[in-house]
């Protein structure tokens, strides 16, 4: 059984659901601390010719928390609106812009439970069908730290491969997952490039920006592009 464990991200890049794609079950590690900085709660779209944040407001977010005791803040109007003046002239703004409404204005308040039913809209829109857990639900000694947990949550789990993103590379050696029966490997994708409104692609933007100029079935092609790699 192939497994990823991430963090829950607002609205991440292409590659991430690519690492969903690539699983049978995918964890959302929600019971880890929040990253200030980082993508849990904001990622870029493409605005006026740029790169720019969409941020979700949060409230009781500190490093100290975990993600899963963080509250959704109230800006979500705001953040519709933005995307629906950034893409108007989208070819797919009207076909997806009901999902994204539905997902944007979701009135749940836990911060983790928001961006979890968000990637399985998304997930669901893209025609993946991976099975997805919190971590929070999962059975495990939560006083283990890093590898020692992620290791945990596979053998909880009755993983026989760990999938990773690129990133992981850094922290994770195949070697240490073998010696528990699991093999390690990596999502490595192919070269993304479509048509957006000017003529210079902007590349590792939102989910968003890729269904917004992509139909599901270039999506899909575009999801499917990637290989996996020890």
């Amino acid at each position: 059984m192939k497994l990823a464990i991430m963090q829950p991200y607002l609205f991440p890049y292409l590659g991430y659901f690519q690492l969903i794609h690539a699983v049978d079950e995918f964890v959302i590690y929600d019971d880890v601390n929040y990253i200030k900085g980082g993508w849990i709660n904001r990622n870029k779209i493409l605005n006026q010719g740029e790169a720019r944040y969409l941020t979700l407001q949060v409230n009781g977010a500190s490093p100290n928390v975990p993600i899963n005791q963080v509250k959704v803040g109230g800006n979500g109007k705001n953040i519709l609106k933005t995307v629906s003046h950034a893409y108007a002239r989208a070819p797919e703004f009207h076909s997806v812009y009901p999902l994204l409404e539905k997902v944007i204005l979701d009135p749940e308040p836990n911060l983790a439970l928001y961006i979890a039913s968000s990637l399985k809209q998304i997930s669901e829109y893209l025609g993946i069908t991976t099975r997805f857990r919190l971590s929070s639900d999962i059975e495990k000694n939560n006083d283990l730290r890093g590898l020692d947990k992620v290791i945990a949550i596979c053998e909880k789990l009755g993983a026989t491969q760990y999938i990773n993103s690129p990133g992981g590379r850094e922290l994770y050696s195949g070697e240490d997952f073998l010696e528990q029966g699991i093999e390690l490997q990596f999502v490595n994708s192919n070269a993304i490039e479509y048509r957006q409104f000017g003529s210079n692609f902007l590349p590792g933007l939102s989910i968003i920006d890729v269904i917004m100029f992509n139909s599901q079935q270039q999506c899909a092609a575009l999801l499917s592009g990637y290989s996996l790699e020890s």
